[in-house]
This record gives structure tokens, sequence and C-alpha cells, in this order.
């Protein structure tokens, strides 16, 4: 179903799945970028091998890129969702290459302003929790 308005939007919801691209490659051009390629923090974000040396289980996906695939997957759900605010908390590293999903469910559902709270949550293929948390999304009144 599309999500056009408020009154497309069911409590308890579940939002279709979104896996987003966790790729060395991905991330590498990311870190780069936002200006952390290259030196410093380059290679936490770009080379296993490097990140590793820093005592890190592999490389990382970088936390704001994570933030990134959240907002991606609530606009795969409504192209007319207007992200108002994202709380994340990050439990445990989301690590480059290695596959993920997103989940999302409907949790609040406010018809006066428009406004949809939404749980979002980021599982590696073990179905770990990497990430989690909240957005308040505005959709149109109708």
């Amino acid at each position: 179903m599309t999500i056009r308005t408020i009154t497309d939007v069911e409590f308890g919801a579940q939002l279709p799945v979104f896996t987003p691209d966790t790729s060395l490659s991905s991330t590498s051009t990311f870190a780069e970028a936002v200006g952390w390629g290259g030196g410093g923090r380059g290679g936490r974000f770009s080379d296993h091998d490097a990140a590793k040396k820093e005592g890190l289980p592999g490389a990382l996906v970088p936390g704001i890129m994570a933030m990134g695939f959240l907002t991606s997957m609530i606009h795969s759900w409504s192209e007319a969702a207007d992200v108002r605010h994202i709380d994340t908390v990050f439990r445990a590293p989301l690590l480059a290459d290695d596959p993920c999903h997103i989940d999302g469910v409907v949790t609040d559902i406010d018809e006066a302003t428009g406004i949809v709270q939404l749980d979002l949550t980021v599982k590696n293929e073990k179905d770990e929790t990497r990430v989690f948390g909240t957005a308040d999304v505005r959709l149109p009144l109708g």
C-alpha cells in the first residue's frame, strides 16, 4: 500500500523491510565524501585490516550513514514523509560487508498534526540488533 497521507497509516503496521548497501565500497565512498577518507579515520571505514589494527572487529558503517539508511527506509515506505526527527542507539558495530536489514513499525499516530512515530531496528544476518531508534515523521493530513 502506498502511504500518501496520515489516513493511510495504521497503528502497529509493519513497514516494508529495507536492505541497505553496507558494502566496503559504499562505506569507503561515503567516508571519503564526508572528509573521513585517507589518514586518521579513513581506515576504520574502508579497510578491514586497518580497522582491526585499531581494535575494531572490521571496517565500520559510519553512524551517520546508518542514520541515512533509516531515512531512506522511511522514504521507501512513504515518499510523502517529512522526517522531523530520528533518535538512534548504536548497540553494536554495524560492519561493512555485513548484510543487514531494517525493520520498522508504526507506534503512534497523531491525526490532528500528521505526526507518525516509528520504531526502527537494524539487524545483521544473525538477527542481532545493531542499531535501534525512533523517528517522528509528518505526513499530509489528507
